[in-house]
């Protein structure tokens, strides 16, 4: 099947190109990190993950979000999502790439990484999560492949891959589910300290994630003679609307929480995201729109009339993208490091050449995603032919 990745128009190649050339510039760019090291980042002692790590968390939501084709399909026999399963799994291994490339500009030395295999260290939360990263990203080029090929030749996935199938649907919540415990096992840091944070992670996972793919359907749908599906694009959206209102739900409690039981500890964190907190209030215009952006997404999904409407979903989409992101990944993360344990305020914002890495690893992914679905969509579009 790998031959349909180089059958392409000019425009397919032009994408490819500007693709390889933003990837090739980000990729000097963390030539000079590397020889320089971190400090040119905005990291600091006090905000030791940054703007790599924000987009890590969020991405780690995204490839998890893959699960909400994968388990109706498989496991309930959703007939309807058959057309779209191999898109979500192959998002997901988009993904999870990119997650992985986060990681590497992440260490200052990404030599580092291989002490994680061979001095492993079972009690440590980012060895399970080297796991189950790497395992899921395993798990979905297995089947995601020998699903497609199957189809391909027009028979049924072979017998062997019920297994990998039925261990990839919790190994997708397992992803994000241990990404949530490298920061709520730190105790230290109050913004973090909550149990509910795994639950808040899966809910804006299963939003963002199924929220992309709507995108990418709508896309695919018009550059190409594949149609993914009204009423799959319909039950996705329906996903996106309850999940996006159930993590506005978790947000809420941790704010009712934190300022009923009136810790400083835990209520700083949130001063100082939506309020400012001794003059410093980098993040509170970011956060309000977040919670605007995310309310707006509630609205369009949650009303009949602006769902069905695929114009007005698209949109809702990119808010609902949009707002998690800024949520989960700017808030999150500074948030949980400002003010520091001692309550002093160092204020986090990422550098020029940290954003230029960042766009490279996104075209990194763009690149693997575009590949992957160059091959699904000329797959599927040869079957119905």
């Amino acid at each position: 099947m790998l031959e349909l990745a180089v059958k392409g128009d000019k425009k397919y190649w032009a994408w490819i190109v500007a693709l390889l050339a933003v990837i090739g510039g980000a990729f000097l760019l963390y030539l000079w990190q590397l020889k320089f090291g971190l400090g040119i980042t905005g990291m600091s002692r006090d905000v030791s993950w940054g703007f790599y790590i924000a987009n890590f968390t969020y991405l780690v939501g995204v490839a998890a979000g893959g699960v909400m084709v994968v388990l109706p399909y498989y496991l309930h026999d959703y007939k309807a999502y058959g057309r779209i399963t191999v898109l979500g799994e192959f998002l997901a291994i988009g993904a999870i790439v990119m997650c992985l490339l986060f990681i590497i500009v992440d260490l200052g030395q990404p030599m580092r990484i291989l002490n994680v295999w061979l001095y492993p260290t079972p009690h440590s939360v980012l060895f399970w999560d080297t796991i189950v990263l790497n395992g899921y990203l395993f798990l979905n080029l297995v089947v995601g492949w020998n699903v497609l090929e199957a189809e391909r030749n027009n028979v049924h996935y072979q017998s062997w891959l019920k297994p990998f199938i039925y261990i990839s649907i919790p190994w997708a919540v397992s992803i994000h589910t241990v990404t949530a415990y490298l920061y709520c096992g730190l105790p230290g840091r109050g913004f973090w300290l909550t149990a509910i944070l795994a639950p808040r992670f899966l809910a804006s996972a299963f939003a963002a994630g199924p929220a992309l793919l709507i995108l990418l359907c709508l896309f695919v749908r018009k550059i190409s003679s594949f149609d993914p599906g009204r009423e799959q694009i319909q039950a996705l959206a329906k996903t996106v609307a309850y999940a996006i209102c159930v993590n506005v739900f978790f947000f809420l409690c941790e704010v009712f929480v934190a300022f009923y039981s009136n810790i400083p500890e835990h209520m700083d964190h949130l001063k100082y995201l939506f309020a400012g907190l001794h003059g410093h209030g980098l993040l509170v215009p970011w956060m309000w729109a977040s919670l605007l952006l995310m309310v707006v997404g509630i609205i369009m999904t949650v009303n009949p009339a602006t769902r069905k409407n695929e114009t007005t979903l698209a949109w809702a989409c990119v808010v609902i993208i949009v707002g998690t992101w800024i949520d989960k990944g700017l808030g999150m993360i500074s948030g949980g490091f400002v003010p520091n344990p001692l309550h002093e305020i160092n204020e986090y914002a990422p550098t020029l050449p940290e954003i230029g890495i960042t766009i490279g690893v996104y075209a990194a992914g763009a690149l693997v995603l575009t590949i992957l679905y160059k091959i699904a969509v000329g797959v599927k579009e040869e079957v119905r032919a």
